[in-house]
């Protein structure tokens, strides 16, 4: 077996060998912002790239369309490098994720160069809709990380981070009827579904004093009525409930309901509640020690000090790759692609997701998880600490 020095050398240079491929892939899928399990561009371009590559793309696998699978090498751990595609609604790629898809095929090409010497094996997992779709959780109930022994993503960000401060998230909808008629005529008669539904919301704005600094609840009204000299008689909302940790986030919905069923009752109106089925319930992200210090080093080869977000504010968010790290041992790491200060999920994040910075991002990442993927291949201690710690935390 060569060096691990040597293995590293090999798959930054293959990088830099595709370095120019791989920053195209990441404009021209920002250039086509596709919605949770609608990204046939990004499927197709990626798969192809993969094809070209030499690898043998499974399209469409586990039978979402837009999801693929790629695998290289015969024997030994086998490491999933994680790419998202999707876009967000009218924002696009305000979440960077052409620059994740971008850098984990990179990552995947170079580890698949050298897999053979390297005596491991490592699968490119093409993973749709992880803005509120949970395609990594379909896929996970359908085989996808069947004998994965780790798996790996990196996310833009604002700064370089060792981790995201990841929460638990679960979407409810909730529906409000009540009773229509005239406004103006006869009011009394009426029972106003929007009032149980504003009322609601009130009840959640209060209860926000009184939780967990980490905790999130936000919400939109996804109907309202039809006209003012209607008393509306259907009413809807729409709710993410967040909260740091699974168990944490059971009790969390139990008082974001009662919230939710006081306004209904003081206006006289039913509820009924839709909790998100599995797909779109977001485990907190369990980031494995040894994997995280294996990707530090790695990521400081390139250039980049890695900051720990506990120091820095860091970023809140949920995303399934959470669900994943409760599987198998995993890592979400950041990679910085904007100047500090500027908020993912934003306008101007957007632009700067095809940036120069976006760009080198691709590329350091690419080369990070890839080094990451050797180390778990070539140094037992590396894979049996991550094993170890994983087993500790249990499920």
């Amino acid at each position: 077996m060569p060096d691990v020095d040597e293995l590293k050398q090999q798959v930054c240079d293959e990088v830099d060998r595709r370095g120019s491929d791989l920053i195209d892939a990441s404009h021209q899928i920002h250039a086509h912002p596709e919605l949770s399990f609608e990204e046939h561009f990004a499927h197709d371009l990626l798969s192809s790239m993969l094809e070209a590559g030499g690898l043998d793309a499974e399209r469409g696998a586990y039978d979402v369309p837009t999801a693929f699978r790629a695998t290289a090498g015969s024997e030994g751990a086998l490491v999933a490098v994680l790419c998202e595609y999707d876009a967000l609604p009218d924002l696009g790629h305000a979440c960077g994720h052409n620059v994740i898809a971008a850098a984990g095929l990179g990552a995947g090409l170079a580890a698949a160069a050298v897999a053979g010497v390297a005596g491991g094996r490592v699968l490119v997992l093409g993973t749709p809709a992880e803005e509120g779709g949970g395609g990594k959780v379909v896929l996970a109930d359908r085989g996808a990380l069947a004998g994965v022994d780790a798996a790996l993503m990196v996310h833009p960000a604002d700064a370089d981070l060792l981790s995201m401060d990841t929460i638990a998230i679960v979407q409810l909808e909730v529906f409000y009827a009540g009773e229509s008629a005239h406004a103006a005529a006869f009011p009394w008669k009426g029972r106003n579904a929007l009032d149980a539904a504003v009322l609601g919301y009130q009840n959640v704005a209060a209860l926000r004093q009184h939780i967990n600094p980490r905790e999130r609840v936000h919400g939109v009204f996804t109907k309202a009525g039809e006209k003012p000299n209607i008393v509306p008689r259907e009413a809807a909302s729409f709710w993410y409930v967040r909260s740091p940790t699974l168990a944490s986030l059971d009790l969390l919905k139990a008082r974001v309901l009662a919230c939710l069923q006081a306004g209904a009752d003081a206006a006289g109106c039913t509820m009924t509640v839709r909790w998100g089925e599995r797909p779109t319930t977001y485990s907190d992200m369990r980031d494995n020690g040894p994997m995280v210090e294996a990707y530090l080093a790695n990521a400081a080869r390139t250039g980049r000090a890695l900051l720990d977000p506990r120091l820095t504010g860091g970023v809140v968010g949920s995303t399934d790759m959470g669900n994943v790290s409760y599987l198998v041992p995993s890592i979400h790491p950041m990679i910085k692609v904007a100047p500090s200060g500027v908020p993912i999920h934003s306008p101007e994040f957007a632009l700067h997701a095809r940036g120069e910075a976006a760009d080198r991002a691709v590329l350091d990442g690419a080369k990070a998880m890839a080094m990451t993927v050797v180390d778990l291949w070539t140094t037992s201690a590396t894979l049996a600490a991550a094993r170890q710690e994983f087993a500790a935390q249990g499920r």
